[in-house]
Formats: C-alpha cells, sequence, structure tokens
C-alpha cells in the first residue's frame, strides 16, 4: 500500500509520501505475532535422511523414492508413494482435531493446502483423496469431493474443450444461469472466485478444507482459515518457501488475550516445505579451486551409421487369467518397517529463523490406531488391489472383486507379512497401524505375486508422445568427469562412472561382434519397477547393436543385492514384451559381474539362437 501525507485536505500528488523504506520483515511479523507462526516438522519416530539427518517430512519431495516417483507421467491412478500417504496421514489427523476444535466457534472449517510439482501429481493427489485410498475412515471426511479444490492448468484446458461449466469433482462452481459457452477466462475467473473466497462465510468457497494446487496460487491470496500445508515439490529458495508458507500466515484473528495484553498464538502445521533462513554465505577462508574444464557430450551427425534407436516403454502390463491364484507358500516375505513410518511428528515454530525447541508440539497416530478394525483394513487394500488388475482384467469386474478379496485377507493373515522391530507381531494395534499407513507395500506385493503367476503374456505400453527414442534425440550436455573418444558410438564421448566402465567400453569398441554402442547417460532409456512397494527407474549401463542385429541391454554390476535381483527381473520383463511385440527386432540382456567378462557375455549372445 502507499499511504498518504494525512494533510486533511483531498489528495494530491504532492501529498503521497516520496517513497516508503521497510525493515520490517516476515521474521519480524512471525516475532511480534502479526502473523501466524509456522511449524515445521524438525524430528519424528521414523529413519531420517541419511544426508541431513533431518526428518524426511522436512522436505518429502527431496526424498529420493518420492522424487522420482513424482517427477515423471503418471497415470491419476497410480498409488502415492508411502511417505506421502504417511504424511497426509499424520496431517489429515492433525487437520481433524483442529476441525473439532473450530466445529463449536467457527462457521468455516480450517483449511489445508497441497502444493504439487506437476498437474499428474497434483491429479493423483485429487484421486487419491476423493477414493480415499489410503485415508483410514476416521479421515474421509478429509477427503470430500464438494469440499476439495483441484485447480491447475490442466484442470481449466479439460473444462474448455468439453465446452461445458468448470466443475469441482462434478459440482458446478458457476451459477446456475451461467451457460456452457463460457470462455476459459470466465472459467478461470470463477475457479478463481472460489480461490479468493476461502474460508469467507457465506461465499463460494466458504466450505472449502482442501485446495490441490500447482501453479496457480502464486500471486496474492487472502485466505485466514489456512491450518495445514504440503509441499509436493522442490524447494530450492527460501523466497519460495516463503511463499508458499505465505499462503497460511494470515491469523484469523487480532482479539488481544487481557491476561497478556498481546495476540492469542496462532499456528499454521507445515510438512515438506523446508523453510528456514539461510545464513549469511562468506566468511574468512582460500579461495574455492577453479572450476574443473567441461567436456561437451553430444552425438555427431559424422557417425549417424552408429546410430541406436530402442522402444520407450513406460510399463510392462500383464494379461491376467479370469481366476486368480495366490500361492502363500512360495512368496517371498513382505517386512513392514516401523523405521519407514511415521507415527510421531514434532514441531517447533520458528523465531528468529531456527525451530524453537523450548514450545514442540506433537502430532501422533496412537488413538488413530484404536478406531482402526482389521477387516476394515482388508477392504481397503482389497480395493487398490482391484484398481490396479482392473485395467489389464479381461472377465466380469464383480468376479475380480469375488476373489480379490478373499486372496488379500489370507495374504495378511499369513506369516508372509513380517513386522519389525518383533515386537510389533505380538501387538495387534501396532500390526493394524503399519498395514494402514505401508498399505501401498501390500498392494504392490500381492498384485506382482498374482500377475507374475497367472498371466499369460506380457504387453509394453509405450509413452504416446515418443514412442520411439534415438542416440539422435540426446541434446548436448557438458561434464567435468572422466571420459574417452568413443570410435563406434554414436555420441562423440563416453563418460566413465568407474575404471570398470572405461575397461568395458574399450572391449566395446574393439569387439569384432560389435557394430555399434553406446552409453546410456541422458538417453532417457529406463526400465520400470518396483522394489518393497515403491516405484523406481533402472537404467542399465550400455545398449549394444551387434554385428548380427541383436540389441544388447547391458549392466556393469558389483555385488548382486536384493534390489540387483528385483532391476535384473524387471529387465528380462522388458526384453520379453519388447520381443512378444515385434517390430524391433531381437532384444536380449546381460550382466558384468566382474572386468573383462564382456567379451564372454558377447559371444554368448551371438552364438545363441533366435527363438
Amino acid at each position: 500500500a502507499t499511504p498518504f501525507t494525512p494533510t486533511g485536505g483531498a489528495s494530491s500528488e504532492e501529498a503521497l509520501y516520496g517513497w516508503i523504506v521497510s525493515d520490517f520483515g516476515l521474521n519480524d511479523a512471525i516475532e511480534s505475532g502479526l502473523v501466524k507462526t509456522p511449524r515445521v516438522v524438525v524430528r519424528d519416530d521414523a529413519t531420517p535422511d541419511a544426508k541431513t539427518y533431518r526428518s524426511k517430512l522436512y522436505h518429502i519431495y527431496m526424498d529420493p523414492e518420492v522424487h522420482d516417483n513424482l517427477n515423471r507421467k503418471a497415470l491419476e491412478t497410480e498409488s502415492l508413494p508411502d511417505l506421502v500417504a504417511n504424511a497426509y496421514v499424520l496431517l489429515g489427523w492433525d487437520w481433524l482435531e483442529a476441525k473439532k476444535l473450530w466445529a463449536a466457534t467457527q462457521p468455516v472449517p480450517p483449511v489445508m493446502i497441497t502444493v504439487a510439482n506437476r498437474t499428474e501429481t497434483a491429479a493423483r493427489v485429487a484421486y487419491a483423496m476423493q477414493t480415499k485410498r489410503f485415508l483410514p475412515p476416521p479421515l474421509h471426511d478429509l477427503g470430500d469431493p464438494q469440499r476439495t479444490l483441484h485447480i491447475d492448468s490442466k484442470v481449466l484446458k479439460e473444462a474448455e474443450e468439453r465446452e461445458e461449466p468448470l466443475t469441482v469433482n462434478g459440482s458446478p462452481i458457476a451459477p446456475e444461469e451461467v451457460t456452457p459457452k463460457l470462455t476459459r477466462e470466465q472459467k478461470e475467473a470463477q475457479l478463481r472466485e472460489q480461490v479468493n473466497t476461502v474460508g469467507q462465510s457465506g461465499k463460494a468457497g466458504a466450505q472449502l478444507q482442501h485446495v490441490i494446487s500447482v501453479g496457480m496460487l502464486s500471486e496474492g491470496w487472502d485466505a485466514k482459515t489456512v491450518t495445514h500445508i504440503m509441499g509436493l515439490r522442490a524447494f530450492s529458495s527460501q523466497l519460495l518457501c516463503e511463499q508458499v508458507v505465505g499462503r497460511g500466515l494470515r491469523r484469523t484473528s487480532y482479539d488481544v488475550d487481557p491476561a497478556s495484553g498481546m495476540f492469542e498464538p496462532e499456528y499454521v502445521n507445515i510438512f515438506g516445505v523446508p523453510f528456514t533462513f539461510l545464513p549469511h554465505e562468506g566468511g574468512d577462508g582460500p579461495p574455492p579451486p577453479p572450476p574443473t574444464p567441461k567436456t561437451r557430450v553430444e552425438a555427431v551427425p559424422e557417425k549417424s551409421q552408429f546410430e541406436i534407436t530402442f522402444p520407450n516403454v513406460v510399463r510392462v502390463e500383464h494379461v491376467v487369467r479370469e481366476r486368480l491364484v495366490l500361492d502363500v507358500a512360495t512368496l517371498r516375505p513382505l517386512t513392514l518397517n516401523a523405521s519407514q513410518t511415521v507415527t510421531v511428528a514434532e514441531l517447533a515454530g520458528m523465531l528468529e529463523g531456527k525451530p524453537n525447541l523450548a514450545s514442540l508440539s506433537q502430532i501422533e497416530l496412537e488413538r488413530l490406531a484404536g478406531q482402526l478394525r482389521l477387516q476394515q483394513i482388508i477392504f481397503k487394500t482389497a480395493a487398490n488391489v482391484y484398481d490396479q488388475l482392473r485395467p489389464s482384467w479381461k472377465g466380469s469386474k464383480e468376479f475380480l472383486v469375488a476373489q480379490v478379496i478373499p486372496l488379500v485377507e489370507q495374504f495378511i493373515n499369513s506369516d508372509v507379512v513380517q513386522f519389525a522391530p518383533p515386537l510389533f507381531n505380538s501387538d495387534p494395534l501396532r500390526r493394524r497401524l503399519l498395514l494402514t499407513l505401508q498399505m501401498d507395500k501390500v498392494v504392490q506385493h500381492v498384485c506382482t505375486a498374482i500377475e507374475t503367476q497367472n498371466s499369460e503374456t506380457v504387453e509394453p505400453i509405450f509413452d504416446d508422445t515418443r514412442p520411439i527414442r534415438s542416440t539422435e534425440d540426446m541434446r548436448p550436455w557438458y561434464t567435468g568427469r572422466p571420459c574417452e573418444y568413443a570410435k563406434r558410438s554414436h555420441i562423440n564421448f563416453c563418460v566413465y562412472d568407474s575404471t570398470w566402465e572405461a575397461s568395458e567400453a574399450f572391449e566395446l569398441d574393439h569387439n569384432p561382434h560389435v557394430a555399434a554402442w553406446v552409453k546410456n547417460d541422458h538417453l532417457g532409456f529406463e526400465v520400470n519397477y518396483i522394489y518393497r512397494g515403491v516405484r523406481k527407474k533402472y537404467r542399465p549401463d550400455f545398449l549394444v547393436r551387434l554385428a548380427d542385429g541383436k540389441m544388447l541391454v547391458l549392466e556393469v554390476k558389483g555385488q548382486p543385492t536384493e534390489e540387483a535381483t528385483v532391476k535384473r527381473q524387471a529387465l528380462e520383463e522388458w526384453v520379453l514384451a519388447v520381443n512378444l511385440q515385434g517390430g524391433f527386432g531381437q532384444w536380449c540382456s546381460g550382466v558384468s559381474y566382474r572386468p573383462k567378462d564382456v567379451a564372454g557375455i558377447i559371444d554368448k549372445v551371438s552364438t545363441a539362437q533366435s527363438p
């Protein structure tokens, strides 16, 4: 605001102050109580981040499994990572407690806002909330579609293409007299009207309690009822953190406490937004070393004869037989580890840019666990398994439901499901809580067993925008890592991650059975797999075209591990699906477990007869 000089007369240009300089920043506003006090997670009862030793809820998006999962194209029906689901249950439980306290005095509910990294993530959150996929029954109210606002550019575009009034989960947000011929600008204005009146009694957004956004809350927002914030994106600067946290800092009341003469404290609880103040950079010490020289890595036209193309497969689907069978006796154990699940989180207010540990508040799920019933968990798990199997199911949907429920019940009650620490195995309350918070692991374990044992064939599903990729598509990039010129590669240099890789690259450049090869670096060749309930991406080390036309996917691997075995199985399934599809030649895979064994792998593949 630009203040005027109080002259008492009519305003004039001369009555304006020449300039206003204010050094009353956000930290001062928090300390003085002019805004709410943001509370971030400082610790919890799960295993902390291995690098920073902070709670994983402090910056959820930077957890490697969450980052890879959310930073990709995905259908809205795909489940969210366990840590994200766990965070929503924990923050949702605290939101429910706040709603109960507000019910006696406030005509509007408290509001949670989710700030997502991309439209696909926002759609997955909205779908998961609407279907209550991971929400236990006491928290179903948080997923009420009539009180949830999913707002991003894709929502507006789809409504415009349908030439119908913009709706929020099936409910029109425009007045009844508005015709379906509204322009996109008008629809956007209506949507913003709901956003701008969140928490205002009698207005369009009065009863909203969850706003899911991607990039449409960047301007000023006057909502005063925001009590909880979930950040599911990267926060590369404190300015961005302050902008997001600022959406929840407006107070609901400025009443003064007669006893203290100060404002009553108000708080906003924050998950996933690393809100702090960066220390000043600088100080004494030697100057930093000069940057290492960079090498430009790119595809060169004069070596186009070595170009390698490959199918861009986003997932491999199983075609399931009509009858499902789950042989529990042959399944590998599934361990649900309490250290990977947050059941208690402590939040501290931010003062002088640091958490004030003298005023901790706690969110814990012990009372929620008491409201969970095993049969409810079984039905919720079965519903998620049904959602996973339904797209590839060929028979009756009703018959599928009738088979899934007893299989899930058999699995949950079996010895295959183990709990860590062992104390949890004898505690039904904690068992039910872990089953609820790590439900996606159970779902994926069951789905994998059913699909593997009952699939007639596997089919590759290609990226609809780029079904085929090539070394020609790689954009030039720069590296300071060791690299050498590659003779039989379309890419000018091979960048080494180890001396072992350097020796393998030398063999590929000189082996008589190799027609062309490329290091899988910045190419986009990925194989999706699931490990312990989490979707991940596997990037094998080399793609090799042999002289006989076969394609070899080569991995350089040290000691075999459990996850490496899962990757290997996913790659074999990828090769099988691509070969069955046809049209891409014959593909095969190999793993180098020790230096100098690549020549033997190539000889074996070259002499093997095609099926």
